[in-house]
């Protein structure tokens, strides 16, 4: 299977424009804060980094303003209008508050976002709101999604999946329906920020949960993935060959595969320093002394990570490390060391 090659541009980058954020997220990777900090990238840095990424290949990087909460930058509505009009598409992730009004989504709409997105960690109240640390966090998350959908943009829910809401998932995906998301995206926890606090899923949990969620993706009403479990890529091929599906038909349903942490993947944080994703916290330079794309395409370590074949331990020898490479995120969290395997998965490799 022929993929994307991602040696010249991303094709997502992550922007966390603020850390500020009214909610306090047990998981946060940002560990956010009530008020913006002094060190921000001003609005015309902002715009000087939208001006290079646009100088990219075709199709140009896809950029997420995240945060924090990005509906805490006065200038958020501006900087959706300046990356659409320099042709890059765009996308939100705003904290589910009472700040995502009728008002605020209707701007956004107007502006040219994409797709906008917002978390929700269990099917009621009561689990929801514990794991984002503010009561009445889960019906300001419902009112929202009701808001973004009916301006007309795709909604995203993402869901954290820790030792705690997995149990609840099957219940968690009939909310994510009813809402009427078109995505649900499935975080599997990365111990940095305080998600060093919770408890990751075991690796048998997460296949077997990956085994449902690709046997589900045909019946639900929704488009289905995963943030830092790259291994659904593998399963959903395996699913597919013992169905007996043709190489061709597998080869249509892998848009976006091979994408992972440094390929295809690059995050921008509030003060310029660029990492190869918001899970994996090293910086390889700073936006306000050298271009992003030159960052993407130059720093040793985005290089490393392009490469696959230098991946080590199960990734290594893995026949999918082309199409999955695993988190490499949680191979640094767990070893010190981005090119390590990823232990959240339990594939040994195909006998020989």
């Amino acid at each position: 299977m022929k993929l994307p090659a991602y040696d010249r541009a991303p094709a997502r980058v992550y922007w966390e424009l603020t850390r500020a954020c009214d909610l306090a997220c047990r998981h946060c990777r940002a560990e956010a804060e009530r008020e913006r900090a002094p060190g921000e990238l001003t609005t015309a840095e902002c715009e000087r980094v939208l001006d290079a990424l646009a100088l990219g290949p075709a199709p140009r990087p896809h950029v997420i303003f995240t945060g924090g909460d990005p509906l805490k930058r006065p200038d958020l509505t501006a900087l959706v209008r300046a990356a659409v009009a320099r042709g890059l598409g765009v996308s939100v992730a705003p904290s589910a508050t009472l700040g995502i009004t009728h008002e605020i989504v209707r701007e956004l709409k107007e502006a040219g976002v994409s797709a906008m997105s917002l978390s929700l960690d269990g099917p009621s109240a009561a689990h929801h709101d514990a794991v984002r640390g503010v009561l009445g966090c889960f019906g300001w998350t419902l009112a929202a999604a009701q808001r973004i959908v009916a301006a007309g943009i795709p909604l995203q829910i993402n869901t954290l999946v820790t030792a705690e809401t997995e149990p609840l998932l099957e219940d968690t995906a009939k909310v994510v329906a009813a809402v009427g998301a078109a995505r649900w995206s499935l975080f599997f926890l990365v111990g940095v920020g305080r998600g060093r606090v919770l408890t990751a899923v075991d690796p048998v949990t997460c296949e077997r949960r990956l085994r449902w969620l690709a046997a589900g993706a045909a019946r639900w009403p929704f488009v289905v993935s995963t943030t830092e479990a790259p291994h659904y890529r593998r399963v959903v091929i395996q699913q597919m060959r013992a169905a007996g599906r043709s190489a061709a038909d597998i080869a249509a349903a892998g848009r976006g595969w091979g994408i992972r942490d440094g390929n295809g993947i690059m995050f921008i944080s509030a003060t310029g320093d660029v990492t190869p994703s918001g899970f994996l916290p090293l910086v390889a330079c700073n936006v306000r002394n050298v271009t992003p794309l030159d960052i993407y395409r130059y720093a040793p370590l985005f290089r490393a990570l392009r490469r696959s074949g230098l991946l080590k331990g199960r990734c290594g020898a893995c026949e999918f490390r082309t199409i999955c490479g695993g988190s490499r995120a949680r191979a640094w969290a767990a070893t010190g060391d981005v090119l390590a395997e990823d232990p959240l998965c339990t594939w040994r490799g195909a006998p020989a």
